[in-house]
């Protein structure tokens, strides 16, 4: 199993842009299983769960931005 990415130390683009590549990667994948057999039955759950984390330490840098005491 992979490790999983620490999203805390990317930077606030990397993550929408993260974002994006997850959602075009779950449209695309809807898309193709329409037409023929998925081999990995799983992928379309991980995809979302990858979306949410992300979406949230989006929500959370936003609802909560680091003060000069916590660092940069």
């Amino acid at each position: 199993m992979a490790k999983k990415q620490s999203l805390t130390n990317t930077s606030a683009e990397d993550l929408h842009k993260l974002a994006a590549n997850k959602r075009e990667e779950l449209r695309a994948l809807r898309f193709n299983v329409a037409g023929s057999k998925n081999r990995n039955v799983k992928l379309a759950r991980t995809l979302r769960k990858e979306i949410a984390r992300t979406l949230t330490e989006q929500n959370s840098r936003r609802n909560n931005p680091p003060t000069e005491s916590q660092g940069k």
